[in-house]
């Protein structure tokens, strides 16, 4: 019932920007945090950003200062803007949401992702 729609993803070169956005369709559903991963090939899938529904913000090491995620909440969107980015952010980037079905516990969904190509 949680459908995520991703856009945005392209080809950069070293140094650019790109912005992704992801339009959640909630269709009633509690979301409880909003997220963008990503997976470099051959990697395993790790976060990048979240939002939780308080609005507090968590970054990845490898991202903090050069990405930043928001919500706009009358479009129901979660975006992700990348500045200064490097080949080692290349990857297929998901949208995550987390719905809490009841207390304690949660469901994950995930969009079809986009990638993301940094040349050098």
């Amino acid at each position: 019932q949680v459908q995520l729609v991703e856009s945005g993803g392209g080809l950069v070169q070293a140094g650019g920007s790109l912005r992704l956005s992801c339009a959640v369709h909630d269709n009633g559903a509690t979301i409880i945090e909003r997220g963008w991963y990503r997976e470099a090939p051959g990697a395993q899938r790790e976060m990048v950003a979240t939002i939780h529904s308080s609005g507090a913000e968590k970054y990845s090491d490898s991202v903090k200062g050069r990405f930043t995620i928001s919500r706009d909440y009358r479009a129901s969107t979660v975006s992700l803007q990348m500045n200064n980015l490097v080949p080692e952010d290349s990857g297929v980037y998901y949208c995550q949401a987390v719905e809490i079905v009841f207390i304690g516990k949660r469901r994950d969904h995930w969009g079809q992702g986009t990638q993301v190509t940094v040349s050098s």
